[in-house]
């Protein structure tokens, strides 16, 4: 194996206290990082992310964890930075199943405790560059393959993902070789990270639909949680749509949420479900144009029916 180089790598530094900003630069210092940047809030992580992406960034979750797992989150949803892959290593002081799992849950690469070694914060960082997890893209999660079990059948295709830490590190490109190689990378990645998050959108507003019919009929403005999320959903696919090749969804996503707000206003229940659900399998016809209506609705309800057996395992304990 070739010696790394860090030279060149930029790296990105949040950490609300002083004190650890500046142990964590002196590691990476250490280590052979020249071009470090460090903030002090998220709001300045976010600012230097969409300004300049780095090729990897180290964020400390202490007192903001739920914060920073939602800015990951956004981060490899893509609509927060360009590069939505780029290497983020989460630090922390609490060992804990609930934060490991917030942390595992967003997206990051790696969740390191301290105080940690600076032979450990190196072989974590080695380990992004030979041997970082290939990444799954699904309804809720963008990021590295979590699966314990890969003999498991699972219908989640997973891609390497475009990794300017190791082109710079390992590989050695000229900074003009890098350019070019990562924006291409990153073109093909973005556009896969689009069309598949609208693939998966778009089954999981039917499956939405479809739990919808079970349930009783809301409060006065108080929406059910499926309903708010098919909303949320619908809008997400239309921005998404726009100007590629799937840009004939924004019409259906209008008709979904034009039945969304008849059911939270309380409009004709039964009508507006039934057109809620045209407009939904419409949609999602327009990602699987190949898949026939009883094959859309076998997958749809197999799902369904798995999300009951949960529930309602759920409520016996």
């Amino acid at each position: 194996m070739s010696k790394l180089s860090f030279d060149s790598v930029d790296v990105l530094i949040y950490d609300p206290v002083s004190a650890n900003r500046a142990t964590t630069r002196a590691a990476m210092y250490t280590l052979g990082f020249r071009k470090t940047e460090t903030v002090p809030t998220l709001e300045n992580f976010l600012e230097a992310v969409q300004k300049s992406p780095p090729d990897i960034v180290l964020c400390e979750s202490q007192g903001q964890v739920d914060e920073l797992c939602s800015v990951i989150q956004q981060m490899r949803q893509g609509a927060a930075g360009y590069n939505p892959f780029l290497v983020i290593i989460v630090t922390a002081w609490e060992n804990s199943a609930s934060l490991i799992n917030q942390v595992i849950s967003s997206g990051a690469d790696d969740l390191l405790l301290r105080p940690f070694s600076t032979a450990l914060l190196r072989q974590r960082i080695e380990a992004h560059v030979d041997r970082r997890k290939g990444f799954v893209i699904t309804t809720d999660y963008v990021g590295p393959d979590r699966r314990k079990d890969n003999n498991r059948a699972s219908n989640v295709e997973m891609f390497e993902p475009p990794n300017s830490l190791k082109m710079k590190a390992k590989d050695k490109l000229s900074a003009d070789e890098i350019a070019r190689k990562l924006d291409s990378e990153l073109k093909t990645a973005r556009e896969k990270l689009t069309s598949e998050k609208m693939r998966r959108d778009a089954f999981q507003i039917c499956v939405l639909w479809r739990l919808l019919q079970d349930q009783p009929v809301a409060a006065a403005g108080r929406p059910p949680q499926d309903l708010v999320k098919l909303q949320l959903l619908a809008k997400s696919i239309s921005t998404r749509s726009e100007d590629t090749e799937f840009n004939a969804a924004q019409e259906w996503c209008q008709s979904v949420l034009a039945s969304a707000e008849g059911l939270a206003a309380g409009v004709d229940r039964n009508a507006t479900l039934h057109l809620l659900g045209h407009a939904a399998l419409s949609l999602h016809q327009v990602f699987y144009p190949e898949k026939s209506a009883s094959d859309q609705m076998t997958e749809i309800d197999a799902t369904v029916a798995l999300i009951r057996a949960r529930n309602a395992r759920a409520l016996a304990s």
